[in-house]
């Protein structure tokens, strides 16, 4: 069931929803410049075993542009009001990148909306502001071309980039079909954000994967993440900012794994 659900500010969330009566929701949070298509390689693992509950954060895919900077109170709540809006309760969420960020806020904010989390490739904290403030004046000026190819380059490995070029293709065209208000709109809210004293406040059993190629958000800081959120556990990846498509078949096998667990 693919959808448009109208958050409480007016601003269209796209999503995709492929439930199956008696498994639990798995809701996949994307990373800063893709969308919903960044879960291909989950979507073939999970769909069967699990409700799967794609979207397009605000700014980003088929959901709505909204003029100005967003923050992460804004992308948690959109998640919270879309689980409303298709009535469900609780699931496990599992979020790249500032989809990650997305996940460190309802972990502490609205824990009894989780099941399990998975924070892949994300931080706590990404600063200094003054390097996003140079990125959102890039892409406000020039464009998305402005950053593409600096971006691929934290995104992939050189050698994944060598051995996998439609891959890599695929992960440029929607990083290129961002809308440039979209992504810089959420680029303030990481460059806004600092989790650091909330993560030991996080009230859900938590999955954190790092890649250890990862220039993003480097491994200390999936580190920080798992030494400090109570009960956190750690898996790391030969690869760089985008695990769950570099090593797919291992970040899913461990992902499945931790989300069949019980407790």
């Amino acid at each position: 069931m693919t959808g448009r659900f109208l958050a409480d500010d007016g601003c269209t969330i796209a999503f995709d929803y492929r439930p199956i009566e008696g498994r639990p929701v798995l809701l996949l949070s994307p990373s800063l410049g893709t969308a919903m298509a960044l879960f291909e390689p989950q979507l073939e693992a999970f769909e069967g075993r699990y409700s799967i509950l794609r979207y397009d954060p605000r700014g980003h895919g088929a959901s709505d542009v909204v003029p100005g900077s967003s923050s992460m109170d804004r992308l948690g709540r959109d998640v919270i009001g879309l689980l409303d809006h298709l009535g469900i309760a609780r699931a496990h969420v599992l979020g790249v990148s500032l989809g990650g960020m997305v996940g460190q806020w309802l972990g502490y904010r609205a824990p009894e909306r989780l099941l399990r989390l998975v924070l892949a490739n994300t931080s706590a904290y990404m600063g200094p502001p003054g390097g996003w403030a140079d990125r959102i004046a890039a892409v406000t000026a020039q464009g998305m071309e402005a950053v593409t190819d600096a971006v691929i380059e934290r995104w992939f490995t050189p050698d994944f980039r060598r051995d996998h070029p439609a891959r890599v293709d695929h992960a440029r065209a929607m990083l290129l079909a961002t809308d440039p208000r979209g992504y810089a709109a959420c680029s303030a809210a990481i460059r806004d954000m600092d989790m650091r004293p909330t993560a030991r406040l996080v009230a859900a059993p938590t999955l954190v994967v790092a890649g250890l190629r990862d220039p993003a958000t480097p491994p200390e800081h999936a580190r920080f993440l798992a030494e400090t959120i109570p009960g956190a556990r750690l898996a790391e990846f030969d690869a760089a900012h985008l695990a769950n498509l570099e090593q797919s078949f291992a970040f899913n096998t461990t992902v499945g794994a931790f989300l069949e667990q019980e407790g």
